[in-house]
Order: C-alpha cells, then sequence, then structure tokens
C-alpha cells in the first residue's frame, strides 16, 4: 500500500533536492577496470575531479592509534576551496561525533580522499537521481564518507561496507553519489541516496539507500554522473551488497510494484536521470574507445553497466582517455567556430541550454578532460607484494590533456608542501610559485592562445617524463621490495623519497614548460631558439577564415561592400591603405 504522507514530503521537499544538485551534477568522469582486463592483472580506476569549486591540496594524514572512548568528529563541506570557505559561501561545519575505532590507517587527504596504506582506492562521480530522496538531517556527505571508510578500511569490500553501515545509521544527507571502490583483488562501483524526506535520526531506520556490484574481472566500466547499476540479484552476496531495507523506499511511494512482475531496475527507480548527452556520451566514448568492436551507437539512451575490452588496458590506455576530447570523432571539440583558429577543445561554463538556437539542445558536447579539472587519479592495485609499493595512484594536478602524472605509492607518509599550497581567488598573492597547481593549471590556460601549436610541445613533456616514470617502475618496486623484506620501514622512506622527487621534478618543469610557452608564443609570434633561428606570424588557419569573413570589409577600393553596385575607383582611403600595408606584412 502507498504510504500517501511519506510522498507527500517527498514532494514538498523536491525543490529543494533540485537546487542542491545543480552544482553536483556538473562533476567528475570514472573508468573501473577488473583484473583480468588489465595487462598487468591490477584493478584500476580512474577519477576525474571536475569541480572548479573543490579543494585542489592534497596531504597525507598519518596512522594513529585512538584511547578507548575517542570520538571522531563527522564534518560537511570539506571539499570546497578554502576562497568559498573564507567568504563564507560554504562554510565547514559538522554535525556532530561518532564513536573512534582503535586504529587508523594513513591516507591520502584531498577533495575527495582517495587512497589509503592498504591499498584501498576510491574513485567519485555524482549521479543525482530521483527527486525527494535526499534528507538534510543526515550527518554524512560523500566526502566524508569516503574519508572515515578509508581510516578504517583494509579492502574494498570492507570500505563499501563501512559506508553503508555508517550511512544507514546516521543519515546520508545529499543527493546521489556513486563511488568506485577498488583493491588488488576487487573493484566495485558503489551508489548511494536518501533515505527520503521524512527520516529522522535516531529512529532506527536506516538514513541511506545503496547498492553496489562488483565489476566482472574481465570486464570494464564508467561513471559520467548518472546511476549505472540495472538488475541486481540480492541473493548474490559475492557480487551485490545492499542497504537494509533497500526495496521498502520504492514500494512505498509507488516507484516499483514487487508483484507487477517488472525487475528492479536500480537506475530507473532510484537512479532515475533524464537522458542527455552530458552523460552519455562520456560513456559511450569510453566503452567505445575499450571495446571498438561493439560498435555503440553515440546516441543510444543507455549503455550496458560494464564490457569485455577489445584487448587489455592498461594505466597509459587510461590516461589516454582521460586527456580526450572525442579528437577523430564527430563531436571533436578541437574543431568548429567554437574551437577558434586554433583548435582549443574548452568550452567554458556560463551557458545553459536555453542559449542555443536548437530546441531540445544540452548545450555544448561534454569533453572527458576539463579545463576546470582539480586534479585527475588512475588507481592501480595489484595483490601479490604489500599493499604500500603494489598499490600506487598517477596524479595529475589541473586539465588532464595539459597536466604530467606523477606515481604516488599508496605507502608514502608525505608529499611535497607544494602539493598542500595554494587556492582560488583574485587577491594579488593567490597566483603562487609555491603552490604545484598552479605551475599545472597556468600551462592549460595559456595553451587556449594558440592550442593546436602549444599542445605539442606539452605532449613533448608529457612524453619525457611519464616514459621515464613508467620505465623506472619496475626497477623502483624491486628494490622497495628487496628494502621491504629487510625492513618494511626503509621501503617505506625510499618510496616516499621517489614519489616526492618525482612530484618535484615534474612541478618545477612545468614552471619551465610555461616560461617557454610564454617566451615562445608571443604576441602572435612564434619564436625559436637562439640555436634554432625562429621568428615569424603565423596567421590563421584559411578554413577558418573564410568562415568569419576575413577581409570584407577591408577592401582595397573605396565604397561601401554592403552595397550592390560595383567599385568603379582604384583610389585607396587611408583607412584602406592600412588594412592592406598590413595583411601584406
Amino acid at each position: 500500500m502507498i504510504n500517501k504522507k511519506r510522498m507527500l514530503g517527498m514532494a514538498m521537499a523536491t525543490l529543494t533536492v533540485v537546487g542542491s544538485l545543480s552544482a553536483g551534477v556538473l562533476a567528475c568522469t570514472n573508468i573501473i577496470v577488473g583484473k583480468s582486463a588489465s595487462v598487468d592483472g591490477s584493478v584500476m580506476t580512474s577519477w576525474t575531479d571536475d569541480s572548479g569549486s573543490d579543494n585542489f591540496k592534497m596531504k597525507i594524514v598519518p596512522a594513529q592509534d585512538w584511547e578507548p572512548g575517542s570520538m571522531r568528529t563527522v564534518l560537511r563541506n570539506t571539499d570546497y576551496d578554502d576562497y568559498y570557505q573564507l567568504a563564507g559561501a560554504a562554510p565547514e561545519y559538522s554535525p556532530g561525533e561518532i564513536p573512534q575505532v582503535e586504529h587508523t590507517y594513513a591516507y591520502l587527504d584531498a577533495s575527495y580522499s582517495f587512497m589509503n596504506e592498504n591499498g584501498v582506492m576510491i574513485a567519485e562521480s555524482t549521479i543525482g537521481g530521483r527527486a525527494g530522496m535526499s534528507n538534510r538531517a543526515g550527518w554524512f556527505d560523500i566526502v566524508e564518507l569516503q574519508r572515515i571508510a578509508l581510516e578504517r578500511a583494509t579492502t574494498a569490500r570492507e570500505c563499501v561496507q563501512i559506508m553503508g553501515a555508517l550511512a544507514e545509521e546516521y543519515g546520508f544527507g545529499i543527493g546521489g553519489e556513486s563511488l568506485q571502490v577498488i583493491d588488488g583483488n576487487e573493484a566495485w562501483s558503489f551508489e548511494i541516496w536518501g533515505p527520503g524526506a521524512l527520516w529522522e535520526p535516531g529512529t532506527g531506520e536506516p538514513g541511506a539507500i545503496w547498492v553496489a556490484q562488483r565489476m566482472p574481472d574481465n570486464q570494464i566500466g564508467v561513471y559520467a554522473n548518472r546511476a549505472r547499476i540495472a538488475e541486481i540479484d540480492a541473493d548474490d552476496a559475492d557480487n551485490f551488497m545492499l542497504s537494509t531495507g533497500f526495496f521498502d523506499l520504492a514500494i512505498e511511494n509507488g516507484w516499483w510494484d514487487p508483484n507487477s512482475g517488472e525487475e528492479f531496475i536500480v537506475r530507473d527507480i532510484y537512479g532515475t536521470k533524464s537522458y542527455s548527452p552530458y552523460n552519455a556520451r562520456r560513456e559511450w566514448r569510453v566503452l567505445s574507445w575499450l571495446a571498438p568492436s561493439l560498435e555503440l551507437d553515440p546516441y543510444q539512451e543507455k549503455y550496458p553497466f560494464s564490457v569485455v575490452p577489445d584487448k587489455k588496458v592498461s594505466a597509459q590506455d587510461i590516461m589516454a582517455i582521460c586527456r580526450d576530447h572525442y579528437e577523430g570523432t564527430e563531436f571533436d571539440l578541437t574543431k568548429g567556430l567554437a574551437a577558434g583558429p586554433f583548435g582549443s577543445p574548452d568550452r567554458w561554463g556560463g551557458n545553459s541550454s536555453r542559449d542555443s538556437k536548437v530546441s531540445g539542445s544540452a548545450g555544448w558536447e561534454r569533453a572527458i578532460s576539463l579545463h576546470r579539472t582539480n586534479f585527475t587519479t588512475v588507481s592501480v592495485a595489484r595483490s601479490g607484494m604489500p599493499a604500500a609499493i603494489g598499490s600506487l595512484t598517477w596524479v595529475g594536478l589541473a586539465a588532464p590533456h595539459a597536466t604530467c602524472f606523477v606515481p604516488v605509492y599508496a605507502g608514502v607518509t608525505s608529499l611535497p608542501e607544494s602539493y598542500n599550497s595554494g587556492r582560488r581567488g583574485s587577491d594579488y598573492d593567490v597566483f603562487s610559485r609555491e603552490s604545484a597547481w598552479w605551475a599545472f593549471n597556468v600551462v592549460e590556460n595559456y595553451a587556449n592562445v594558440k592550442y593546436s601549436y602549444m599542445i605539442e610541445d606539452i605532449k613533448a613533456m608529457q612524453n619525457k617524463y611519464e616514459s621515464e616514470f613508467f620505465a623506472m617502475q619496475p626497477i623502483i618496486e624491486e628494490t622497495a621490495l628487496n628494502l621491504y623484506k629487510q625492513d618494511p620501514a626503509l621501503a617505506i622512506d625510499f618510496i616516499t623519497g621517489y614519489t616526492n622527487q618525482c612530484a618535484d621534478r615534474a612541478v618545477n618543469a612545468w614552471w619551465d614548460l610555461a616560461s617557454f610557452l610564454f617566451g615562445k608564443y608571443n604576441n602572435g609570434y612564434t619564436y625559436g631558439s637562439l640555436e634554432d633561428y625562429a621568428g615569424g606570424q603565423d596567421g590563421y588557419p584559411k578554413e577558418w577564415l573564410d568562415a568569419v569573413d576575413f577581409g570584407v570589409t577591408c577592401l582595397t577600393t573605396p565604397g561601401n561592400p554592403g552595397r550592390s553596385e560595383e567599385h568603379t575607383s582604384e583610389l585607396q582611403s587611408p583607412g584602406d591603405l592600412v588594412c592592406r600595408l598590413l595583411l601584406e606584412k
């Protein structure tokens, strides 16, 4: 029987929930790879933190033992950048405390923390879902749920269980979210929503609706800001985990009738969302990139939860996808007038579908690599060796297409101070060479001036450093394993030193790259070195000149070019002469 009171409460909450989701849906793209689908037997996940408001700093929080009776403060809004915190736009606050565990593990803390010393790693993608499920009385946002789970989990499965249990007990207080959680053996997709508008803390009722599905070992999947889990088997504990009373909310509100004979489809019932290329196009791109033999339609509404890739997938493959703007497809963002004369793929926000002259448009194509990306992670978890060495995350600050991926091992005890420095804002001292993030961000921003040229210089630097880091990886890990046999602390010191060295080298190289680009591409000129002299203006591509009606107002004969009569005089006005001389230079 339908609970009408509950339905009414949810209807009243709809407008609030929709408003709270508006910023979150402008979020992230994640890829998940099972261990039998990868080239080296590793489990992988990637994440692009695509928020212009998130904090871009990161640090290592050390492991710690706690006295019996200790409490752990729960925090909200910790993902926001200092600019938003200091301005009061999204202040950090605490809804309360929960009992602390006896021991917490070391983890990498960031806007959304993503790795701990046990090799448990997480990627996040906001998915939204059915309006009316959110409940502001819930203590947890997804950021704090991740952080506490990493403090406590030793496996991916345990991480999911910890998050589910905390959310059920204390409530999940924001819109729909998904996490991809991995360790050296398993990959899980975790989707979670609030308990509905009428839930209250302390009632004993579950404060969250959640489900998790295990990625088949031989398959890959993708998340692009909408729910992906479809059919579920509540009796298959090896491959599915569900919250207490998972089906109840849907039954009470008439979203699903167990007697109807219709299968419960999670993405259609709790994760329901109108079709948009904003989500679907990225799903198509990832799945068709890794499994082109499927010949997926880029315009279809929904795609499989996971597919078998045509060939084994490497971390470098994932990095390449994270840097994608649909190059070589009909959706290529480096083509067309919107890309400017030099093929910039960036499409800034601020416009909506209402600004399009085409009815039913979703606006710009949404690339995987975005100018507003905080950082990108490609996490690799391998069994068969200590997690501190066998698991690592390749971290690239700022936009993926302009960054350098640096190896950060799960066991490191520190990161360079530059990785924990900086913020946004218009104060004179915000742009700082003390901040690693700004090194990569300034390169991406300046590349827009002459993207088709500068991206080749950027790629050369990426190849130089990333190729070296990958080439050194087996040597570094063999050395670390030998040290680990003698004394694990020696191995931890070694990989910490190596990670910090790689990070510092990449940051310094990108500051140098920024200076190089400023000098080489300046005032419309492209300069060479003293040894390889070059200096000239390259002009604009002919196709772009034609598209913008180049020269139509700057004729060498007098008269209004818009008049129908022919020009009869070859005399030139001073203005016409200036135009002609400029064109000849």
